[in-house]
């Protein structure tokens, strides 16, 4: 049993920042917290101390892209670069990069990722004799960097709505969804990994297997990739006579389980089915600003009754702060007006676990796990904040201490694995 004094620490869902807290945690579950002056044998934790941050939409390959397509004209040019690299991994090279890429995360503040999977089999589109040897290198990626891992398999049949997989793409499929989902029932959750699901997008998985899809993923995070582009509306539009939200409406895909990532070109309409069926959405501003994406209507789906939550996508930076902190100055830019996402509701933001399975994980209360991210308040960018208002000012660069279920995975800024800068590197300089 250990007890961690925050001079200022986040509580409960909404209660704001509370100074002078003692979180006692045994077993990786927090056991009680009060409010008194830090005792004897305390563990003393810099700073504002935050739940752990839920990365809700993750891509870990895309890491070996940073700094690498920004003279990419579109989000196809750069589609083709990220293929390029998908064409180049294996089974150990995946790993080594998932690895470092999750370490990255939890440099900043990430406690739990969902992993949106779809590099299953080998380049030439067979599956390896283990036809799931991808999925578990990611599982070991996060076990090893102290991190939790939502694997969100996705379901990838087609190159384009009535086109064939071709290329690297053909890697991505199973040939039909009764093939993914048998695939996919033999990896089981353990202690450190939920297994969810994933639609890719209406662009690869036709309106007559969507219905097997959501059967298949009953009971479990369902993940999809909606309206991230213009494009995908109007192909969806001219085949199907829908837009793709309506699409997955239809197929009842959208739910309380299911997790909507982007969200960026959606109508008024598909809006309310989102809002109304409870569906989340995952917004990942750092990369839908990258990829010129657009700026997606938060605040209105998020008033319309669905749950917002963070991701960094393709990694062209890993820092939640600036996840959290573009939520909002997006919205302002679009609408010109402040104070769209109050702190407490971008920290909710930050810390949404529901959608990725982890309903225990994201508040600091007894009985939930023993997440804690601890942010000094005293750099150069920190310094003279009013902790209830960090969020706004700090980055990952400021994230001192991280705890994931009781464990210590970052002290004074260092990763339990070391240079995390040379673990990237070793990993993406032979792809």
């Amino acid at each position: 049993m250990s007890t961690f004094f925050a001079p200022h620490a986040w509580l409960g869902d909404s209660d704001g920042v509370t100074s002078d807290a003692r979180i006692t945690v045994h077993s990786g579950r927090i056991t009680a917290v009060e409010t008194a002056a830090p005792q004897q044998g305390d563990v003393p934790l810099p700073g504002l101390v935050l739940p752990g941050f839920a990365n809700t939409h993750s891509h870990a390959f895309h890491r070996a892209l940073r700094g690498r397509t920004h003279e990419s004209a579109t989000f196809w040019t750069w589609r083709d670069r990220m293929y390029a690299v998908a064409g180049r991994l294996d089974p150990d090279s995946y790993f080594a990069l998932a690895r470092a890429t999750y370490a990255e995360m939890a440099l900043a503040g990430v406690s739990t990722v969902g992993e949106f999977h779809y590099l299953h089999h080998a380049p030439d589109g067979r599956p390896y004799t283990d036809p799931n040897v991808m999925g578990q290198a990611l599982r070991s990626a996060a076990r090893e960097a102290g991190i939790r891992l939502t694997l969100l398999d996705a379901c990838y049949l087609t190159g384009g709505i009535g086109r064939p997989l071709s290329g690297v793409a053909r890697r991505f499929g199973d040939g039909s969804a009764a093939a993914w989902a048998n695939r996919v029932a033999a990896l089981a959750p353990d202690e450190h990994s939920v297994i969810g699901a994933a639609i890719h997008s209406v662009r690869a998985v036709p309106r007559e297997a969507l219905p097997e899809v959501v059967e298949a993923a009953a009971g479990r995070p369902l993940h999809v990739h909606l309206s991230e582009q213009p494009a995908e509306n109007e192909q969806c539009l001219a085949a199907y006579g829908v837009t793709p939200a309506q699409l997955l409406a239809d197929a009842g895909a959208l739910s309380e389980d299911t997790t909507a990532v982007h969200a960026t070109h959606v109508t008024g309409a598909d809006i309310a089915l989102l809002g109304g069926s409870a569906s989340t959405v995952s917004i990942c501003p750092t990369t839908e600003r990258d990829l010129a994406d657009g700026i997606g209507p938060s605040r209105r789906l998020y008033d319309a009754g669905a749950p917002i939550t963070l991701g960094t996508d393709q990694h062209a930076m890993i820092d939640m702060f600036e996840e959290a902190r573009a939520l909002e100055m997006h919205e302002r830019l679009a609408t010109g007006h402040r104070g769209r996402f109050s702190p407490a509701q971008l920290v909710a933001a930050l810390t949404g676990h529901d959608c990725l399975g982890w309903p225990d994980a994201g508040r600091i209360a007894p009985g939930m796990r023993a997440d804690l991210v601890a942010v000094r308040l005293d750099t150069v960018r920190t310094a003279g904040v009013d902790p209830a208002q960090a969020v706004f000012a700090a980055s990952a660069a400021d994230v001192d201490t991280v705890i994931v279920d009781g464990q210590m995975i970052v002290s004074g800024g260092r990763h339990v694995l070391g240079d995390i800068g040379a673990l990237l590197h070793a990993a993406i300089r032979p792809l």
